[in-house]
């Protein structure tokens, strides 16, 4: 009996000396799991799952609020694993001031992606890096400024847009309709103007696919099978999704460039350049045999991104425009009795009235920032070691700029969370310029449309509000849900829009 007792008591001991080996072992692995994940004086952030790492954090429906609940956590600079890769979010004024205005230089490239080599294979403005991005956005500055950008001829162009838009609105007559199309029409036509040199009709179905082929390209890398791409390319490019309809779209885009390309080369006059593209096959005439880097695809991929990013952005942003007037009246109110005081109905605004319409120009700006239509800009990646917000930023790690949290933050805006105007008033009503509203972001990498943007907004919503009074379909209640993409806009809704 004792014997046994004895050998029983031998087999438990060693039992518990191997329970105690394997808890030993799972908790040096697992303490070599997070130094690994987690380098000393990395950002904090939540612990990644193995394989999917942070997916679930982000989610899927809603990475808006997903990445604002992260940082409210954890801070303005935090860390997350997305499949394989390790990304830090940069958020907030201050971080942002640091890393893109005083370590600029640190944070202009593009990360080397799946998804960005399949769309752009590091041509064009917005995917390329180092000298040729330099380059590209340097010509494309100077072209845009060559053809009015910032001055009275584009001006009178975006005015004549504004009119036959207004009678495209006049003809429906105060009934209810989706303005979604309308509006992307009347502010492709300007980039179109500038790129191709001549305009479409609003009529033009085969215009309206090329709009809608461009939306979806532009718009992948933020949904759910862009990130499912770029943390899993070999098996997304096996499995179907809207990843492979874009893939498709894109190659349809590029066909409708080629063809204005095409026509460009075969009536144009290098001593008389008509827009963006004859000015670039100047280019290339000039640098063919230089080191510089203008060349056929590089035009097509710039072209596609003048096209999509000068498109997407402003119209989102006017279609908030009218659907917030329609949901507050009484701020429509005020800003047609500004117009109507200041310009009246015999004469269309102008860039120089500004100034005189305080109101006007800080409802525009409330729109801008309520709207918050770009919630994340494009990411970079860090060329070299660095320190952000007393952090450690390792070279070429992803960097992922979360400019909603700027827009929207408490510090900042009396009411982040509510429309509203009086955010851009001082206490005399006259319009208060605000530091830190950066919705075309700052620094090297900042929007190359600015100026052209600002012309848009404010030349198609006053010309709009000095002609309609938009209003919600009778016994219709207007919800403010977005999509999800690079850049966000309203849900399709209708209003109508009655003849003033």
């Amino acid at each position: 009996m004792s014997s046994a007792i004895s050998a029983l008591s031998h087999a438990t001991g060693q039992w518990i000396d191997t329970q105690g080996v394997l808890l030993f072992l799972f908790v040096l692995l697992l303490v070599k799991y997070i130094n690994d994940i987690w380098p000393r004086n990395i950002p904090p952030g939540p612990l990644p799952l193995p394989i999917v790492g942070n997916l679930l954090d982000v989610g899927f429906k809603d990475p808006t609020g997903s990445f604002k609940k992260l940082t409210e956590k954890y801070g303005d600079v935090i860390t997350l694993q997305m499949g394989p890769n390790r990304i830090i979010v940069f958020s907030g004024t201050k971080i942002f001031k640091e890393a893109f205005v005083e370590q600029a230089d640190i944070f202009t490239n593009r990360p080397p992606f799946p998804l960005n080599k399949k769309l752009g294979n590091g041509l064009g403005l917005i995917l390329s890096s180092g000298h040729m991005w330099k380059q590209q956005r340097r010509f494309a500055l100077f072209t845009l400024k060559h053809f009015g950008v910032g001055k009275k001829t584009l001006e009178n162009s975006i005015l004549q847009e504004a009119r036959y838009l207004s009678d495209v609105l006049e003809a429906k007559k105060g009934l209810p309709f989706d303005p979604h199309q309308t509006l992307t029409n009347a502010v492709a036509n300007i980039i179109c103007s500038l790129v191709f040199g001549h305009r479409y009709e609003y009529d033009d179905h085969f215009f309206h696919q090329t709009l809608q082929y461009s939306n979806e390209v532009f718009q992948l890398p933020a949904t759910t099978c862009g990130r499912l791409y770029n943390s899993f390319p070999t098996i997304m490019s096996i499995l179907p999704g809207k990843h492979k309809r874009a893939f498709e779209n894109l190659k349809k885009v590029k066909s409708f460039i080629l063809d204005e390309i095409r026509k460009h080369k075969e009536d144009r006059n290098p001593s008389n350049p008509r827009d963006y593209i004859d000015c670039y096959l100047n280019e290339i005439e000039t640098c063919k045999d230089s080191q510089a880097e203008f060349t056929d695809d590089n035009l097509v991929y710039c072209v596609i991104d003048l096209f999509g990013a000068g498109t997407e952005t402003t119209a989102n942003t006017l279609k908030w425009g009218l659907l917030f007037m329609a949901k507050y009246p009484s701020v429509q109110e005020k800003v047609q009795a500004e117009i109507d005081q200041i310009i009246g109905q015999s004469r269309q605004p102008t860039m120089e009235d500004r100034i005189n319409l305080p109101y006007t120009y800080a409802v525009i700006h409330e729109i801008q920032r309520f709207a918050n239509i770009v919630t994340f800009t494009p990411p970079r990646v860090a060329n070299k070691d660095t320190t952000i917000g007393g952090y450690h930023i390792p070279k070429d790690v992803l960097i992922v700029p979360l400019l909603s949290t700027i827009l929207h933050d408490k510090n900042d805006y009396a009411t982040p969370d509510q429309f509203n105007p009086a955010h851009f008033l001082d206490e005399n009503g006259q319009f208060r310029k605000r530091e830190n509203f950066i919705p075309f972001s700052i620094g090297k990498r900042s929007c190359p449309g600015e100026q052209l943007a600002k012309m848009e907004l404010f030349l198609f919503f006053t010309c709009l509000m000095q002609r309609f009074t938009v209003h919600a379909p009778e016994g219709e209640v207007l919800g403010l849900k977005r999509t999800v993409g690079i850049t966000s806009g309203p849900l399709p809704f209708n209003i109508c829009a009655v003849p003033r």
